[in-house]
């Protein structure tokens, strides 16, 4: 398949193009800084642009077959990032619309699971992050509202230990007990959201 990441150089979004690339994909990274991505040159086609630029996102997504994106901002957020996530989601939608290309799979996050008792990830996000909270509210409440062909992902605290792509999925709702999952193990439900076509328009919590 021919697969677009956003957000490729952070830590999500280099695993996906590891595994991507091990998988055999063909990889388009859309970055603003193509040298974080050495390591991978002659193995995916880089773009440089900003992801704040419909036209330009929607030029590198032409020809693909879906786009991956662990697109986030940095903790702590500074005041010019408080509706990043938002405006990511408003020019992600327009871009995707300008092209034939519907399937996007999305990294959220479990602080926005209000059911989810144990662990408390809604109480916890409002008390401690209400910022990403609004913010990825926002974010999905675009995305939801589209003509895509989404998954919105929302993985609990990450963690960068080693893939086991043993790790436990729910449609709409945490696994109890969902504290924990590896970058590596999101990346990999990720790709496989794209190739085999599940979770369509659903919103997904996954935890090792």
């Amino acid at each position: 398949m021919k697969l677009v990441v956003l957000g490729a150089t952070g830590g999500i979004g280099v695993e996906i193009v590891r595994q991507a690339i091990e998988r055999g994909h063909s990889v388009t990274a859309f970055v603003r800084t193509p040298e974080r991505l050495s390591t991978f040159a002659g193995h995916i086609r880089l773009v440089q642009g900003n992801l704040m630029d419909a036209a330009e996102l929607g030029r590198a997504l032409e020809g693909h077959d879906g786009v991956l994106s662990g697109f986030g901002p940095r903790l702590p957020l500074s005041k010019t990032d408080a509706d990043l996530l938002e405006r990511f989601a408003a020019t992600l939608t327009n871009a995707m619309l300008r092209t034939a290309v519907r399937r996007a799979v999305i990294v959220s996050t479990a602080f926005l699971f209000k059911d989810s008792i144990i662990p408390p990830t809604y109480l916890f996000g409002r008390l401690f992050f209400p910022s990403v909270v609004a913010d990825a509210s926002a974010m999905e409440q675009i995305v939801m509202a589209s003509e895509l062909d989404w998954t919105l992902v929302r993985p609990p605290q990450l963690t960068d230990k080693p893939q086991t792509e043993r790790y436990r999925v729910r449609e709409e709702h945490l696994p109890v007990f969902g504290f924990k999952i590896a970058r590596a193990d999101v990346a990999n439900f990720m790709i496989q959201c794209v190739e085999n076509h599940v979770s369509s328009r659903k919103i997904v919590g996954l935890c090792n």
